[in-house]
Order: structure tokens, then sequence, then C-alpha cells
């Protein structure tokens, strides 16, 4: 036999011996070593450590590889370049992060977003967390990770699920790297926010690494054990109601004014508001006007603790095969205690007063009715990943490789992990007796309001504070995922056909999710008055002084100055033991978060894949060209059983709350589908020169929907208040977002460990996702909104000379004798009429289109130690939003621009890095948890840039000690909805740094 070996035969060789499903163009760089030394002894290979060695060996894996890939290398066992792996994928080019609770947890890659990308664990595809296929990154620890890769092109022999991009985590395998090594670490967290709990806390970890019985058997064993406390400080507007008059041919032929949302504006005295928008010959405003549904600030005390562990086990029982078992387990816990304050709101004649700016936005509003309230919420969240693996890498021949694959893996998520409560819990108190409302954002980065309490201040005293609701919510759920896999490897003796992979695979994976709610407990909405239930000395007045110090109008100018806090146990105990059935009847008081809503849903989506891949090289004149094509085919069944609570009837049952009172036993329903696709692929890498490389690659990728919108059922909201009648259902037959991709770069690779690219990519979606949404009723359903009795009571209010606020209306329907026996308004079937829910629905629309381009340059100084890292992206395409169109809109989230620098200098055992992470404004999604649905209004996050820093000094060569810093420079984090003006959201976490040592042999 002639085996031809040559530059790109031996990369194939190399990649046979590793038990990695997927081309795992990251191994160690011990790894590399050995392999490389028995197939080219002459091969010399010099270790390289730190920051400079990680990023050369990231650079040669990027220059070697077939397609778009880049990839990012440990420092040395038990260093990866970031505390948090999501963090480290923001250096990569084309990928930004987004952060929750002040940590990289998810990416997007070219725009797409977090949902868009496939995350496996040593080839190996990882359940989603929560009811998504997105995987959190927070969850796992870096400590036994060896590298992560990233591949962004099309590849057959990928697992399918990366449209934006693919990344594979890496694990420290023992075998590949002989001997006994280990690396222990050890620092303490300061965390500038924290209030409440520990100001250091620990962070330990630790991977050790051998081989025996001649390097036959090996296990590696790594582990993570971390807390964090914290506190989040935040102003929040839950969603902005839109509203507009626009002329539409009725069934007559003529065209009549129609109020769309919350319809028109009051007609109030021009010394009341100011409104810039022109008036058409109808006398009617020109273009929308939105309000805020609410305004809240708060803050929560986070306590997170975080767990992992991972054990491989190998046994190569001779030369050419390899068995390998790995469980690798990973544990989060977030306990959360919040507090908040703020107002609610409703429109129609509650709109006293206004200011809206052009686009027609409220940035002033005088608003009656309803009520300011002071809240209390307790839980905890558990996440529980675990995997459990087994491989069989066996070199048949010299030239056939074949690898068997099997995982079991799950995710399993309870935010009932309290095991006092067994549930989320909020606990809403406050009052009703107010005369109006201001909300002021004229002036600073963060919305005001004031009070006008009915005591004549703008201060609400202790003993008026009184019971408006409490709700309790569990849903817990988990994800698995069952594959096999079976690649066969053949390297061909031929001069142009090099290697030839196929391969077939079977993944089994299901998601089941059960809701439950207890409902708003309580008699919602201070009806009736249970102000004598909470002692004085219950609630403690907070100064708001010093809160939201980041932005201009926080702290010491913010309004309002104060707040109450109380003890959320307390404030349940004595409901419960006064809020009884005797006295309250089906208002009454429970802690048990399924009293009013038990919901479970399951999807079940098994997929059988097949691949043929095809490695080719030539020689034109001087210059070498690999070709790589290949071909995937998936057949997919999806089916959901779920389960429908139908609704029974709405009632009113305060000024501002409506409940929903469903059927005594769900409705089962079940829905299926399947569908097929072919995925063909084919990359082209040419070498220009020694230093000049050139690549394109062709190909289609997919990703399929998300497994929540696949759910058979339908649900409707159980608190449908006034432009809010809300619901949604799944649609098990949506078909996958299938992208046409074509990726050109240009690398030039001029020193060791520098080089400059350049790339340009283009995505063509098809079968593109977008919600739509349907106006439907329900026999037996009605509507007590502009009833007979809702007209009959606005008339005799407005008689009187008042306002017909919602408050005023709800009070005339008692006073009509229309109130129930626990105070709450039924509606009427001989005159109401049924209710009109708004369901929304999602489906494959149409195609979209993303391009954009990447630009990367990596600069090693010589011999001085010092060096740099910059990169960027810019996309674009026709999925971003349209601010002026009031409807739902096919777009993409996450869609922005992004940068990353690093400056670095690692020499003589010391080395110092910080770090600049960038990204532009970008839709975070569609829909507000309080925004009318009619024009599924968006939500932004502003541009946001994060400085870190990380110091290490060698004080030995087995001792390291280090100082990090993590967001320096106090980033704080800010959304909003269709314009800047229309505020969602202001987030203030602060700086944390870690001191520590790292030991290792």
């Amino acid at each position: 036999m002639n085996l031809k070996i040559n530059k790109i035969s031996l990369s194939v060789l190399l990649a046979l011996g590793s038990t990695m499903l997927m081309p795992s163009y990251a191994f160690a760089q011990e790894e590399d070593a050995a392999q490389a030394e028995n197939q080219e002894p002459e091969l010399e290979v010099i270790e390289i450590k730190g920051i400079r060695g990680s990023m050369i060996r990231s650079m040669d894996l990027k220059r070697d590889a077939s397609g778009i890939v880049d990839a990012i290398s440990a420092e040395e066992m038990g260093k990866f370049p970031d505390t948090n792996l999501a963090e480290s994928l923001g250096r990569i080019t084309g990928v930004s992060v987004s952060r929750q609770n002040g940590e990289g947890s998810q990416i997007t890659v070219r725009g797409f977003g977090p949902e868009f990308n496939l995350v496996t664990l040593n080839g190996r595809q990882m359940p989603g967390t929560g009811f998504t296929r997105s995987f959190s990154f927070e969850n796992l620890s870096s400590e036994g990770v060896s590298a992560l890769e990233i591949q962004k092109s099309a590849r057959a022999e990928t697992p399918t699920g990366g449209l934006g991009a693919t990344v594979n985590i890496v694990t420290t395998k023992p075998l590949s790297n002989p001997g006994t090594q280990g690396s222990f670490m050890a620092k303490g967290i300061y965390d500038e926010s924290n209030v409440k709990y520990d100001d250091i806390t620990p962070e330990i970890a630790g991977v050790v690494s051998s081989t025996m019985f001649d390097d036959m058997f090996g296990v590696s064993l790594s582990f993570s054990h971390q807390r964090r406390d914290f506190r989040k400080q935040q102003a929040n507007i839950q969603g902005w109601q839109y509203g507009e008059v626009v002329y539409e041919e009725n069934d007559a032929g003529d065209m009549v004014p129609v109020e769309k949302g919350i319809g028109r504006l009051p007609t109030l005295d021009e010394s009341r508001f100011v409104d810039p928008r022109a008036v058409d010959g109808n006398g009617e405003r020109v273009g929308a006007h939105y309000f805020p549904k609410d305004m809240n600030f708060g803050y929560e005390d986070v306590r997170r603790e975080r767990n992992n562990g991972q054990l491989t086990l190998q046994f190569e029982p001779f030369e050419g095969l390899r068995f390998t078992a790995d469980y690798t387990a990973t544990q989060a816990t977030t306990a959360v205690e919040s507090y908040g304050w703020g107002i609610w709101n409703n429109f129609g004649s509650n709109i006293i007063g206004y200011e809206l700016d052009a686009n027609g936005t409220a940035v002033y509003a005088d608003i009656a009715g309803d009520d300011g309230s002071f809240t209390a919420s307790k839980g905890t969240t558990e996440v529980d990943n675990s995997s459990l693996g087994f491989n069989m890498d066996w070199q048949l021949t010299d030239n056939i490789n074949v690898v068997l694959d099997y995982h079991d893996s799950s995710s399993k998520v309870d935010n009932g992990a309290d095991s006092g409560s067994g549930s989320q819990g909020q606990v809403i108190l406050g009052s009703d007796k107010l005369t109006s409302k201001i909300f002021d954002y004229r002036n600073g980065d963060i919305p005001h309001y004031t009070i006008n309490w009915d005591n004549g201040t703008n201060e609400l005293m202790a003993s008026e504070i009184d019971s408006n609701f409490s709700q309790f919510i569990h849903s817990p759920g988990e994800s698995e995922i069952e594959q096999v896999q079976l690649h066969f490897t053949w390297a061909t003796d031929m001069e142009y056909l090099t290697v030839v992979k196929f391969g077939a695979a079977r993944t089994d994976q299901s998601l089941t999710a059960r809701n439950g709610w207890s409902g708003l407990r309580g008699g919602p909405g201070f009806n009736p008055s249970f102000t004598a239930i909470f002692p004085d000395d219950m609630f403690i007045q907070q100064s708001t002084s010093g809160f939201l110090d980041q932005f201009k109008s926080g702290g010491d100018n913010l309004a309002p100055h104060y707040f109450y806090t109380f003890d959320f146990d307390e404030a349940v105990s004595r409901q419960l033991a006064v809020l009884t059935e005797d006295l309250m009847g089906d208002n009454v008081y429970t802690t048990d978060p399924y009293f009013a809503q038990d919901i479970s849903s399951r999807v079940d989506e098994v997929t059988d894949s097949f691949y043929v891949q095809t490695d080719f090289e030539f020689e034109i004149g001087e210059m070498y060209l690999g070709v790589n094509a290949g071909l995937r085919y998936e057949t997919t069944d999806v089916s959901s059983p779920s389960e429908d609570n139908v609704p029974q009837q709405v009632n009113w049952v305060s000024a501002g709350e409506w409940i929903t009172i469903y059927q005594a036993d769900p409705v089962p329903s079940s829905n299926s589908s399947s569908y097929d696709i072919l995925l063909p692929m084919i990359d082209f890498k040419l070498d220009v020169t020694d230093d000049i490389v050139a690549r394109l690659s062709l190909g289609k990728t997919m990703t399929r929907s998300g497994l929540g919108n696949l759910l058979g059922g339908t649900s409707y909201t159980g608190s449908p208040k006034i432009g809010a009648r809300t619901g949604s259902r799944g649609n098990t037959a949506l078909k996958p977002f299938v992208s046409n991709n074509i990726d050109l770069s240009f690398e030039y690779y001029y020193e060791e460990g520098s080089y400059l690219s350049i790339g340009l990519f283009k995505k063509d979606v098809d079968d593109w996702i977008a919600s739509s949404t349907l106006n439907t009723t329900l026999d037996g359903v009605h509507d007590i909104y502009l009833g007979e009795r809702w007209n009959q009571a606005v008339n005799q209010i407005e008689q009187r000379g008042e306002v017909a606020t919602d408050s005023a209306i709800f009070q005339q329907f008692l006073v009509n004798g229309y109130g129930n026996a626990d105070g709450a308004i039924e509606a009427d079937p001989a005159t109401d009429p049924l209710l009109d829910w708004s369901i929304s629905s999602p489906e494959n629309v149409d195609k979209r289109s993303v391009q954009g381009a990447e630009f990367a340059m990596q600069h090693l100084i010589g011999d001085t130690g010092f060096g740099f890292a910059v990169n960027a992206t810019f996309v674009n395409g026709d999925v971003e939003y349209d601010p002026y169109i009031n409807a739902e809109q096919p777009v993409l989230p996450g869609l922005s621009d992004s940068a990353n620098l690093q400056l670095f200098y690692d020499l003589d055992g010391l080395s110092v890095k910080a770090t600049y992470s960038w990204r532009d404004k970008y839709l975070i999604g569609l829909g507000q948890a309080q925004g009318t649905t009619e024009d599924s209004p968006p939500q932004y996050a502003k541009q946001y840039g994060q400085w870190d820093i990380s110091v290490n000094y060698d004080v030995t060569e087995n001792i390291t000690v280090f100082l990090e810093g993590v967001n320096i420079n106090n980033e704080t984090e800010v959304g909003y909805g269709r314009f800047e003006n229309q505020f969602l959201y202001a987030r203030q976490y602060g700086p944390r740094y870690a001191l520590g040592g790292r030991f290792k042999f």
C-alpha cells in the first residue's frame, strides 16, 4: 500500500485518532504533538503556554481547517482565557454575547441569535436550557474544557441546528496527554453590587488527568464550585400600549373611523396636553400614540451557586482501538429575593393630561385611577444538566476508521426549587386611594413617577397599605436528547480523492413542561379592603438615594424618593390566616401554584440522518487547492400531545384586574407532522502562497423552530385586561429555517501568531417563521367591556360631570347592583358581546436575507511579549424592524454590529490582558409583557461596551497568583421599545473582582 502523505493527508490521519465525532480542529497542543509523532516522526513540537500559546494554537487551527472555522484553545490545562465560556466566545469574530445577571449567557453569531446556533459537547448535540433549544453557557465552568470550536460554514458530518454556527465544546481526554498532570484553582470573588449577602464568595476548581498500564488506561476528573452574591438594581416598564384611529371601508363601502389598540385619546382642554402630530382633514391625529402600561423600580438580591463535574475514562487495549466513557453534570441554583415599587395605568378617560413627542410617544402623562404598589417576590430556580456518553474509535485498517458514539443527555429546570414554597411567589400590597399618577420622561435617562394620594401628599402612609393580590407560579420543564451516531472514514490511495466519510445517526429529542398558576389570590384590586391585616411596623420605609446612581436621573435625583419593604413570609402568613374560604369564597388566599391553572405539554422530535463527505486535493501551478464536498439527508417526525385550559368566563374583579375562569377539566389535544431535507455543501481552500489563504464555502444549513412553537395546544391568558385579551397556539407543522449560504474569506498569515483576515458572507433563509394574529371568540364567553351595562355606567358618571375612569365605572357597576357575592362583576350573556381573543400563532411566511463582513487581526509584537487582537463584524439584511409599521413583522432578533479588542503582555511569568467587548443596539425580540398585541411591539437593547482585565504572575513553575476584573467600567444595560423614548428597562450590576491562585503539576 502506497499511502501518499502530504499536508492534507496528515491532517486527516491526525483526525482519525480522535474520539470526537465532528472535525475537532482545536485539540490541545499535546494531542497534536503525540499523533504527529506517530505519523511524521521528523516533526518537532515546541509547546508555548499562556496567552501567546493559546493565540498561536487558535490561529494554526483556523489556518489548517476546511471551511470557515474559528477556535479558542486553553492557555494550559485548567486555564481558559476567560472565566466564562460565553465571554470567551465573544472574542471570536462574528460572535456577540447576551448577558444574564451580568454574566455572559448566550451567543449571537453573524446576527443570528441563540436559537439559531447549535452547541455540541464533544460532537454531541446538547439539550437547550428551559423550554428552548438555546444553550446557556453560564451554567458550565471552563476548567475541564480544552477548546471551543466554532464552525460557521456548512458541514455534512455536523449535526444540524447551527444556521448561524455550530459551537463544539472539547473537554479534557487523558489518553491524548499521557502521564499525570493536574491543576487546582481557588479564588475569592468580590462583587461591588452586593448588599445583603457575603462580601467575598468562593470559587474552587480542579482538573486531574492520569494514564497508567503503559498508557493503556486513562482517567480524568474535573470539578468546580462557585458562589456569587450580588444585587441587581433596575427600572422597568413592562410594555407600551398602542392606539390609533384609521379609516377603513365598512360593509356599505363607506370609509369610517376605526379605533385600534387603546383607541382615540380623550378630548381635553388644550392646556392639558401637548401633541405635535399633524391633524388630517377629518380632525384626527396622523399616526399612532403610545402610553406606558406601568412604571416600576426594584432590586433583586441574588445568591447563585454553580457546581460542575466531569469524569472521563478511556481504555485502549491495543493501538487503534480506543473506548471512552464520560459523564458530565452541572447544577446551577439561583435564589432571588426582590422588592419593587411602581404604578399601574389604564387608559381611555383615565388620561387627564399628556405630552407626546413627534413619534406619538408619551413623555409625560397624568393618569387617574388604578393604583400604586409595593412588591416582595421570592423564589429559587435550579438547572440540572447531565450527559452520559460512550464512544468507540476503531482504526479498523490503515485506511478505514469507525466511530460509534452514544449519549443520553438532559436538562431540567425547576423554578420551584425553594423547599418551603415550591413556587415563585409575588406579594403586591399598596393602595388605590389616589387622585392621579404622573409619569415624566422629559429629563434624564430614567423615567420618574409621582403619585397624588388622597391623603393630600405624594407619600402613602404605612397605615394605608392594603392587599392588592398575590400570585404563585410553578413551571418546571425537562429537555432530553438520546443520540446514537456511526461514522466511517476511508483514507483512499487515489491521487485526488483523499478521504471519504459517511455515516448515520438517530436523535430522539423530547421536551416536557408543566405550567401552574395560582391565579390572583386575596380579593385582587383592594376589593374589599384589608388594611387591618398588616400592622404599621411591618413596613420599613427606605430611601432611593444611591439607587441606580450610574444614571443621570437616578440616585438623589430619582422620583419617587422613597419605597417600603416588608417581610415576604410574614405578608403571606397574615393573608393565609385571614383571607380564608369562609370569608373570601372563590377568592380564597392560597399559595398553591396549581389552584387556578395546571397545563402540561410535550414535544417529541425524532430525526434520522445520513451523510457522505469527501476531501479532494489538487495542485494548480504552485498553489494547493483543497475541496471538501458533502451531502446530508435528514427526516424528522414531530408530535405534540398537550392539554388546553379552555375559558368558561371572564370576571372583572377590580378596576384594573380581570380574571379568566377556566373549565374544570383540561381538553386534551395532539398534533403531529414530518418533513425531510437535503443539505449539500462544498468548500474550496486555496493556498495562494505559503502565507495567503483564500476560501469559498457554499452550502445549506438549517435551524428547527423553537420547541415552544411546536406545541399543539392553545392557551388563553389568565389576566385578560382591556387591550390584552390574548392567547397563543403552537404549530406542529412548522418547517425549519433553511439557509443557503455563501462565504468568501482571505487570510494573510504574515508572522508566527500574527494574521489578518477579511470575510464576506450572505445567508438567504427560506421558510422564515413569524407570528400571525387571529381574532376569535368562544361560545359562552362574553365581555363586560362596552356592553350595555358598561355604557350605562359611563353615561351615569358623565351626567354627574365626572370623569368616567375605570375605577369610577367599576364602582358604578357595584352601585347598580351588578356585583356578585365576592364583589366581582360577571358578564351578562343577554347584554354583553362575545369576548374577542387575539390569538398569536407561528407560521412559515417567506424568505429573508442577511449579509455581512468580518474583519480580524491578531499581532504578536516580536519577542517583546506585547500583542493585540481586534475584530469587527458588520451585518444587515431585510430582517430589520420598521418602527412605523404597527403590525407583526418577520424580523431577526439579535442582528447587530459588534467588535472586540484584546491588549496583552505575556513574558517571563507575567501576563496582563485587557479586553473590550462592544455590541451595537439590537432587537431582543417581539412582544412586551404588558404591550398591546395588535401592534406586536419590539424590545431593543442599547449598545453595550464592557472592559475586563486579568493579571497573572508565576511565582514558581507550579504556582500562579492572579487578579481578575469583570465590567470594571461599570457598564449598565438599557432597553427600549419602538423608539428610544419608549423606555423599557435600565439595569445596574456593578464591577466584580477576583483574587486567587493556581497550583499545577
